[in-house]
């Protein structure tokens, strides 16, 4: 037989509200940054442009023997 009562109870449990906790300015404060950097870097990559590339520096010597 079911036993309605612990059902019951296993339910209001499941209701009960849990105390909210305040927002944490450190958790804002990391998604700024996190938006300022991305643009920043998207300003960089519109500024240089899609041609721009790195080249390898060439080294002269300077450490033979």
């Amino acid at each position: 037989m079911i036993d309605t009562a612990a059902e019951i109870e296993q339910a209001r449990a499941l209701l009960v509200e849990t105390p909210e906790r305040p927002a944490s300015s450190l958790g804002a404060l990391g998604a700024a940054f996190l938006a300022a950097s991305a643009a920043v870097l998207l300003a960089g990559v519109m500024v240089l442009g899609p041609g721009f590339a790195m080249k390898d520096p060439v080294y002269q010597g300077q450490f033979e023997n």
